[in-house]
């Protein structure tokens, strides 16, 4: 399971060290691409294959489908860890999401995603913020 959140830098070259905790899960190879919010999201392999699976009943035909499909598989990158617990994310996905240096990793379950920690702190004070957000819970039977 992918939980917490990790603060770290990523360098010039764009590699980052993917946390320990979040590294066991996530294995030596996995999927990153572009996720809702601004941020990069990183998929176990086998979760990715699954996630494949399902978009891929997504009717051709349909303009939102193939935009969906789109989006997700069109800057999917496979990483592998090196030596030292690190990965070169390609530079698509660090402008993408705006990565600069200073960087956030959240375990979110089945995935993790990798935030801009300027953005990530943003997000996370107008999420406590947001009044209607537990009303919204409510809503998702949560």
């Amino acid at each position: 399971m992918l939980i917490g959140e990790y603060q770290h830098n990523i360098d010039a070259k764009g590699r980052l060290i993917v946390p320990s905790k979040l590294r066991e899960s996530l294995g030596e190879t996995f999927i990153a691409t572009r996720g809702f919010d601004k941020c990069v999201v990183v998929y176990p392999m086998d979760v990715w294959m699954d996630f494949l699976e399902k978009i891929k009943q997504l009717p051709a035909s349909s303009s939102d489908a193939r935009r969906f499909i789109r989006f997700f598989t069109s800057n999917a990158a496979e990483c592998q860890i090196d030596g030292q617990g690190r990965i070169l994310l390609p530079i698509q996905l660090r402008e993408y999401a705006g990565l600069k240096k200073q960087i956030v990793s959240i375990g979110v379950g089945d995935r993790a995603e990798i935030w801009d920690r300027s953005t990530w702190d943003k997000y996370n004070s107008d999420m406590a913020l947001d009044e209607s957000f537990m009303d919204k819970l409510s809503e998702l039977g949560i």
